[in-house]
Parts: structure tokens; sequence; C-alpha cells
């Protein structure tokens, strides 16, 4: 009786100190996303003008994902295309679908800072999984059970890792070439995050991509302990060689 009270004492504990954090990342979450609203308001409302001044349309697109515990989210994006643009749900650097102003928010990443309001309801968080659609997600139900128990994030391992993804995706099929390849790579680090999710894990991905987006510095993931470093540049050989690895770790 002695051993079962000490196994219900530490279950409670351990309960309480994972509600604990998740309390504290959702503060964070709530305090970060509201005081970078209205720090970037000005470039919220620029972004929006200029949108409205090209092409005729919404500001804001809405990207159907799967979020936590597999309760669908609208993703917020400022709109890149043309309205009632079709085809592929993935996009490439050039893509034609995109108005002028949309090809310079994708390639700035400034599309995403409307997800601060995600993070402000609580579909989304600072940092986690990214959100994916639907349909990749029902390719692989049981890891996505698992990547699922944590909120979706603005920013995380995948994010950092694959920041150039649209670049290294094949231009002849495009979403087959991710799910064979990408999709899969992404998953075991959104496993590995959500098994290892902590304010210090989440502390130091944030910095990592302030470093990213100010710096302009390419990061490295450690596909086994999710250690974060700075990627070197390789020369054009390099480039390809290492292109050619990462197919083969996907086949």
């Amino acid at each position: 009786m002695a051993s079962a009270a000490r196994e219900r004492s530490r279950a409670f504990v351990g309960d309480e100190s994972r509600r604990g954090a998740e309390l504290t990342k959702r503060a964070l979450d709530i305090v970060t996303s509201f005081v970078l609203l209205l720090l970037i308001a000005p470039v919220l409302l620029a972004c929006a003008l200029a949108i409205t001044l090209e092409t005729p349309g919404p500001v804001f697109y809405r990207a159907r994902r799967v979020g936590r515990h597999g309760r669908e989210l609208w993703m917020l994006k400022f709109r890149k295309m043309h309205r009632d643009a079709s085809g592929p749900a993935l996009t490439a650097p050039d893509d034609e679908r995109f108005t002028r102003v949309g090809r310079f928010l994708a390639a700035s990443k400034l599309d995403e800072l409307p997800q601060l309001f995600n993070v402000l309801k609580g579909d989304m968080s600072l940092v986690g999984p990214r959100p994916e659609d639907p349909l990749f997600v029902a390719l692989h139900a049981d890891e996505y059970a698992q990547i699922l128990s944590v909120r979706p994030g603005i920013t995380g391992l995948c994010q950092l890792a694959f920041a150039k993804e649209s670049r290294v995706l094949t231009a002849e099929n495009r979403v087959d070439d991710y799910v064979a390849r990408i999709l899969p790579q992404k998953m075991r680090m959104d496993m590995l995050y959500a098994a290892r999710a902590s304010v210090l894990v989440d502390l130091n991905i944030l910095m990592w991509t302030v470093a990213a987006v100010f710096l302009r510095h390419d990061v490295a993931v450690n596909r086994t302990s999710g250690a974060l470093t700075h990627r070197s540049r390789p020369a054009n050989g390099e480039r390809a060689r290492a292109h050619e690895h990462t197919r083969a770790e996907a086949a």
C-alpha cells in the first residue's frame, strides 16, 4: 500500500508540473502575442493596405489546418495570391499565382504575422509543430496523435529546419515530393518536440527564430536531440550533394 501511495503521489506531482508548465506557456503566448501585435500594428496596416491597393479580394487568407487534439483551426495569413487562384496546395518561390505584393510577403515571411491572432485566441502557440493540412494528417494518423498532443506553433523545429522548403521541392510534382520526402522528416522532428516540450525549449527556439529572421542565419536541427546550431552555407557543389543526401534520408 505504501508503494501504491508513492506512485499516486509521483503521478500527482507529475500532473501538477505539466499543468504548471502549460499555464506558463499559455501566459507567455498571450503576453508576447499581445505586445507584438501592438508593436507591429503599423506593419500590419501597411501590408493590408498594399494588398488592397494591388488586387481586389480579402486581406487575409484562412488556411484550414488541424490543431491540438485534432480540432480544426483556420490559420490566418496575409493573402499572397490573386483572387480565386487555384492549384497545388504547396507554392513555389516564383509561383505565378502570387501578386507582386504577395511575392514580397512570401519572401519576407510577413504573410505569417496574422497568426499572432491565432496565438492570442489559443488555437496556436508561439512555438510548436507547424499546423498541417488535414489531407497530410490523414496519411499518418498514428504519428499525428502524438504530435497533436501540443498546440501547433508559428515557429518550431520544422519551421527552422525547412525555412527554405519551397526551394528544394521538385517542380514537377511538389505535393508528391513533399509527402514522400519532407513530411516524414517533419513528423520525426514534431514528435521529438512533443515529447520534450518545455518553456526552456520554447525560449531556445524563439531565440534561434530571431537569429533566422533578423540576422538571416540558417539554422540546423539535430534530428536526434533537437539541438539547434548555426548551419554553414555550403558551396554550390556541396549544396547539390546535401540535396541528394536529403533525398536519400527520406528514401
